[in-house]
């Protein structure tokens, strides 16, 4: 998780603006090892797809060569959305690891518990609350330098 909250404060290569909510996501393969990292990149890319989750995904399977990520983890400072926990499954992600809690917007247990639906094919461990102190402050501090 300090690896994510690092390259959500913008700690690691990436497109990620100031504009951009900063959110990180890694992905690692089923030995632990890096496969991916990302930031939220929907200001800078000017797409609505573009949150952590998905970019670190998609490079985890251009790196894999596979959209299967069997064995492999999430791990996220921002509790996964609706589209990003639809990602998940559906890229058969083993485990997810989330720092903060999203009460509005959470797919992973707060709003919704999309990932651990009974009546999807694919159900990945989930992780809860992992520094989520860390991962809330950087939003908060994020969102008070905005107003």
């Amino acid at each position: 998780m300090r690896r994510a909250l690092a390259v959500a404060s913008g700690g690691a290569v990436g497109l990620a603006t100031s504009d951009d909510v900063p959110v990180g996501a890694i992905v690692l393969g089923p030995d632990g090892g890096l496969l991916a990292s990302a930031a939220n990149e929907r200001e800078a890319r000017h797409d609505p797809t573009a949150h952590a989750e998905v970019v670190a995904i998609r490079a985890a399977g251009e790196r894999l060569s596979s959209w299967r990520l069997d064995g492999c983890t999430l791990v996220v400072t921002l509790e996964p959305c609706t589209m990003c926990a639809g990602a998940i499954v559906l890229s058969r992600l083993e485990r997810v690891v989330f720092g903060a809690y999203d009460a509005k917007a959470g797919a992973a247990g707060s709003l919704w518990d999309l990932v651990r639906d009974r009546r999807l094919n694919h159900r990945p461990e989930v992780v809860a609350g992992v520094l989520a102190d860390d991962a809330s402050s950087l939003l908060r501090e994020f969102f008070d330098r905005r107003r």
